[in-house]
């Protein structure tokens, strides 16, 4: 089957890995931002904020489901059931 499959091409799952990594990115700029005053000294930003930098679990969870949808994928191309 290796020798069939491009190496260009999009495998299941490789949407999901690539919004995922997009979206932790996002986060890890909105935790970075937030994080800034507090340890300069500075006045905090509003709660929201705070908020924002949740995304980086969301991302991290987004990319491991598509993780889990390639091997899934990969399973059943395996057991001949594509």
């Amino acid at each position: 089957m290796r020798d069939k499959t491009q190496t260009n091409s999009a495998a299941a799952g490789d949407g999901l890995i690539r919004a995922g990594a997009i979206v932790f990115f996002v986060g890890t700029v909105a935790t970075l931002v937030t994080v800034a005053p507090l340890l300069l000294g500075t006045t905090p930003f509003p709660t929201y904020m705070f908020g924002l930098s949740m995304l980086m679990g969301v991302g991290f969870l987004i990319a491991g489901a598509g993780v889990f949808q390639s091997i899934a994928s990969g399973r059943r191309q395996a057991r001949g059931g594509s």
